[in-house]
């Protein structure tokens, strides 16, 4: 049994622990930005603001089994993504292991020493009256406690940080997986434009030789120059010549899309090799007030948290300013002889409170104080950056999907006159009313009329995407809670 300790001991350290609830540096307070009412460049409509359930899952608004297909394969099996989960682990790890700063720690020790001293250490060298043992044998086994008291509240303030680290590690898994879902969309409406481009220059390559072919046979007939036939060469050669770029492009999107997937980059080419449409979509978007966005970005929220993790390790640094109290003890059995270990007599402790105070180091102390401080004005002024940042890329997106609308439809409009001219122009030559150089020219302008309708499909799409990112949509879905309970991610 041991005996109890000292009444006022315990009596002192009671007040301590009951003093022990606060907690030095500033309390957090999350900023407050100013927004505007308003996205200036969200196009009037009457239709309710987009819900939080058409971002979570927005690219399905296009109606494209094969971009729903890749994105799941994605986020099952995207690196990146997987790398960001890994940062949850460890930030989360982290935080579980802050928290046993509060508790006392416990370390089983054991042991066995053999000395053996000098016989002339005493200067009895030599003689033969004195009879003692110059080995001796120790053997030991206990356990060692220390508990740090937090009682200015620095070891909480850790804690705080480590927490804020971990929800800050979350909101970059999130937001990773809103940058993987927008670069899939991307790439696929880029490739699907680049097929449709490739049909189209092949298909006016085809008109252009049988062009050709005519114009050949109307010189060899007498009817037209050899310079015409010069000219519709060198025009139908001019269009042959955008064929390599664009099988180029194809088959680095192909790839790209591969190594999204998490997989080798031509993994995904026989499935994709095949033409399809331009991914549509003819949704309003109506974006809803600013304020709504910086709840929903996850850049956003990873820049507050971070915040508030700077603000709570301030608070670590102000805790060295004051005395550390701890309680150490050891309790143990100790014997000469191995068979006597397990006997009362062999038992041995020790308990006492100790104090450690930096006092002769207050100038390093107050500067670690300054330098954290300046780490949180820093993640203000990023959390601050972060935020127009985000205002400026949800007003250009929205800017330019609205934009580029209107110049798809006035250009629909352009592939209609277009084409008509062609088939005019070449009536009428063929009846010998016109100028050859007017038929090669309204073939030439209707390959840059449909080409320049094509990329604006494509880029009407692609805007969409933007507004989509900007708003902070597809981390709600497809992705496994992350919480403080059992960490579970994608697999």
């Amino acid at each position: 049994m041991m005996p109890p300790m000292n009444p006022r001991v315990l009596i002192s350290f009671s007040l301590l622990l009951l003093v022990g609830g606060c907690s030095v540096g500033p309390d957090y307070r999350p900023p407050q930005p100013t927004t505007p009412a308003s996205f200036v460049e969200a196009p009037a409509s009457t239709q309710p603001a987009v819900s939080d359930a058409t971002l979570a899952s927005w690219w399905e608004v296009f109606g494209d089994p094969g971009l729903s297909a890749l994105v799941d394969r994605a986020i099952r099996s995207n690196l990146d993504l997987r790398t960001a989960a890994a940062r949850v682990i460890e930030a989360r790890s982290v935080y579980l292991g802050s928290r046993s700063g509060l508790f006392p720690s416990f370390d089983a020790v054991g042991g066995y020493r053999h000395d053996r001293s000098s016989d002339n250490a005493d200067g009895n060298s030599g003689n033969a009256m004195i009879s003692r043992d110059p080995d001796r044998h120790d053997w030991s086994v206990g356990f060692d406690a220390s508990w740090e008291i937090d009682l200015f509240g620095g070891v909480r303030r850790s804690i705080e940080a480590a927490d804020a680290d971990f929800s800050a590690a979350v909101e970059d898994h999130r937001d990773v997986l809103v940058t993987l879902l927008a670069d899939v969309a991307r790439n696929y409406i880029l490739l699907r434009g680049a097929q449709r481009q490739l049909e189209i220059v092949q298909k006016n390559l085809e008109t252009q030789l049988q062009t050709l072919e005519l114009t050949r046979s109307r010189f060899r007939a007498g009817l037209t120059s050899d310079l015409d036939v010069a000219r519709a060469e060198a025009q139908a050669m001019t269009t042959r010549a955008q064929i390599p770029p664009l099988e180029d492009q194809i088959r680095q999107s192909i790839r790209r899309l591969g190594v999204l997937c998490g997989e080798s980059p031509e993994a995904l080419a026989d499935e994709l090799s095949p033409v399809a449409e331009i991914p549509r979509s003819t949704l309003d978007i109506s974006a809803g007030v600013p304020s709504e966005m910086l709840r929903r970005r996850p850049d956003i929220r990873r820049a507050e948290r971070r915040l508030a993790a700077e603000t709570a390790r301030i608070g670590v640094a102000v805790s060295d300013l004051f005395p550390k109290f701890s309680i150490t003890g050891d309790f143990g059995l100790v014997s000469r002889d191995l068979k006597n270990l397990l006997e009362r007599d062999s038992i041995g402790w020790s308990i006492g409170p100790t104090l450690r105070w930096q006092i002769l180091n207050f100038g390093r102390v107050q500067s670690g104080i300054r330098a954290q401080e300046a780490r949180a004005e820093q993640a203000l002024r990023q959390y601050e950056q972060t935020v127009l940042l985000s205002l400026e890329e949800t007003e250009n997106a929205l800017g330019s999907y609205r934009r580029e609308q209107a110049r798809r439809e006035s250009l629909a409009s352009a592939v209609e006159s277009s084409r008509r001219a062609v088939e005019l122009a070449d009536q009428l030559y063929r009846q010998g009313l016109t100028a050859f150089q007017d038929v090669l020219d309204a073939q030439r302008r209707l390959l840059e009329v449909e080409s320049q309708f094509v990329t604006s499909d494509q880029t009407v799409s692609t805007n969409l995407v933007a507004v989509y990112k900007a708003l902070g949509g597809g981390w709600e879905t497809k992705l496994s809670q992350v919480d403080r309970g059992p960490l579970i991610l994608i697999p």
